[in-house]
């Protein structure tokens, strides 16, 4: 099974993917390869998600995991579209025991010091920040080395490609989330060739 912790060793940053056309699965995530980036978060936000998740995993390289889990539902689905592991915006025992039930690695999400908590107790000490720039960002993540130097974070939301060095640099931060990779004016005019360079541009991003 693929530990969550283990998708930082990819690159430093997983692109944040919503699918509104499932034609444009497999040409985005075989764009994003080409560019370096291999750990493709696609949210359950869209009808087409699920089958989206299907074909973006059989793409070589690919390592597809599915965002925005809320449910248990959610998370069989998912393990069962070939996701390798799951992230979610927030943390429930629910959640978390279904994907231990399933064997489907969980990155789950915390916003304050309580949340962390929580999640640490639960036996999780990979955890996403969101939405990062929203709840504090770096001035946030400084703060939570102190009382949790165990526990590592991946910031999503609002970050770009100029602002996430800020938080790789952090000691606390293994890599970080971010939707600027994949724009939908890019996706709608399949100019998959502006995306590759996109990732490129992210997996060349150093701490």
């Amino acid at each position: 099974m693929l530990e969550t912790l283990s998708l930082a060793s990819h690159g430093p940053v997983i692109p944040v993917i919503v699918i509104q056309r499932l034609e444009d699965a497999v040409p985005l995530a075989e764009a994003l390869v080409a560019g370096g980036v291999r750990v493709l978060e696609v949210t359950l936000r869209t009808p087409v998600a699920l089958q989206a998740m299907e074909v973006m995993a059989k793409v070589p390289g690919a390592i597809v995991g599915a965002g925005t889990l809320r449910t248990p539902t959610d998370v069989t689905n998912a393990r069962n579209a070939g996701c390798q592991f799951g992230v979610s915006p927030g943390y429930t025992d629910a959640l978390a025991e279904a994907c231990k039930t399933t064997g489907l690695p969980l990155l789950p999400g915390v916003s304050t010091a309580s949340e962390v908590m929580t999640a640490n107790a639960a036996g999780f000490s990979f955890l996403k920040l969101f939405p990062a720039v929203a709840v504090g960002g770096v001035n946030l993540l400084k703060s939570l080395a102190g009382p949790f130097p165990d526990v590592a974070f991946c910031p999503t939301g609002g970050i770009s490609l100029e602002t996430a060095p800020q938080f790789l640099k952090l000691p606390n931060v293994k890599v970080c989330g971010g939707s600027w990779l994949t724009p939908q004016d890019a996706v709608d005019a399949k100019g998959w060739a502006r995306i590759t360079q996109l990732a490129a541009e992210a997996a060349a991003l150093r701490a």
